[in-house]
């Protein structure tokens, strides 16, 4: 997704519950299944960061933004509930499901008017090309996805092709 449609997702979240899940998701980079399964003692709010559990049962430290702290913060000072989960249902507050999460991400996708319907997943790809669009090495974006193989991680991350041509003019 490009920058302005990532703006325009942003501004489509109504409440701080989506404000702070699209946030995380496209913060982090996280997988839909690692951030479900996520509890509020995993985050260490001095270095902005979350220890998640990936494939194969693998940890793993993500990290996420000033922005996203702050509505996260906002999230979970609202709620009542004692659920040890990050992200809980809106009624009946219980740890929220992978479809639940995914219907969020729609709904706030819908209101976008962005033409495109927007899955957890493609917030998971553009984390990883905006990495690469502002200089990261393909090394440490593979690391922060948790991807063993770093084809996978080229899969993710595609350089945007003006920003192709500004290396290929700075390093030709």
């Amino acid at each position: 997704m490009t920058e302005r449609e990532i703006e325009h997702l942003r501004e489509a979240c109504f409440t701080p519950l989506e404000k702070a899940l699209f946030e995380f998701m496209f913060s982090t980079g996280c997988r839909i299944g690692e951030i479900v399964s996520l509890d509020k003692n995993r985050i260490n709010w001095s270095n902005r960061s979350a220890i998640v559990l990936g494939k194969g049962d693998k940890e793993r430290e993500v990290y996420f933004n000033i922005r996203c702290e702050i509505w996260l913060k906002r999230y979970l000072d609202l709620r009542q509930d004692k659920d040890p989960a990050i992200f809980v249902t809106e009624r009946y507050p219980h740890r929220m499901s992978i479809g639940q999460m995914r219907y969020i991400i729609k709904r706030i996708s819908n209101r976008a008017g962005i033409n495109k319907e927007i899955h957890p997943h493609q917030l998971r790809h553009s984390y990883a090309t905006h990495l690469l669009n502002n200089g990261a090495p393909i090394d440490v974006i593979q690391s922060l996805l948790g991807h063993e193989k770093s084809e996978t991680t080229r899969i993710y991350a595609q350089l945007s092709g003006s920003i192709r041509r500004e290396f290929y003019r700075k390093y030709f």
